[in-house]
């Protein structure tokens, strides 16, 4: 879907202005995205297998709920909407819990720069996964992978070829935090 997002100046403060996604991904605008890791407390993450029709790195795995923010959203609804579209799961703000902001430019094609200011949350993960509701268009498949083997994978960049390339430095962040609550 095109919709309209906002746009962000280089220190990731808003411009007052907005532009289709498409739009910004042509020029390379940055944009703010959400990215929602949800984890169990036995030490899981759930991972979501991107769609294979999707325009950025289909069928790799990645982070378990991840959207744009639509023009003039605050971040945390963006975050309960797509955790609610992808899933299936509804969540409310305090289940949120903001881990800070990474900046993310990938060159995908000549006119195709994402240029996203990703606002990353952990939320913990209540129910069983087999009573999630991944939708079809985005999502392929989901799946609960123990952190350590997660972290092998992903920090080590073992897998190169199975997850989304965000890079070592934001998958630490990522493994950090949930082992520090599990």
């Amino acid at each position: 879907m095109d919709e309209r997002i906002d746009i962000l100046d280089e220190q990731g403060k808003p411009t007052g202005k907005s532009c289709l996604k498409s739009e910004a991904h042509r020029k390379g605008l940055l944009h703010p995205t959400v990215h929602v890791w949800l984890y169990t407390s036995d030490g899981r993450v759930l991972i979501q297998q991107r769609g294979r029709n999707k325009s950025t790195h289909p069928l790799l795995w990645d982070v378990s709920v991840a959207g744009h923010v639509a023009a003039g959203e605050e971040i945390v609804t963006a975050a309960i909407r797509e955790v609610e579209e992808e899933i299936g799961l509804t969540i409310s703000e305090p289940d949120l819990e903001p881990l800070g902001t990474y900046k993310a430019v990938h060159k995908i094609a000549e006119d195709f720069i994402d240029a996203e200011l990703h606002h990353i949350f952990l939320c913990k993960l209540n129910v069983p996964l087999n009573q999630l509701t991944k939708q079809e268009s985005e999502v392929e498949d989901l799946a609960l992978a123990p952190l350590f083997k997660f972290a092998e994978e992903t920090w080590g960049l073992a897998s190169v070829g199975k997850y989304v390339p965000h890079g070592p430095t934001y998958y630490k962040t990522i493994i950090k935090a949930i082992k520090s609550r599990t």
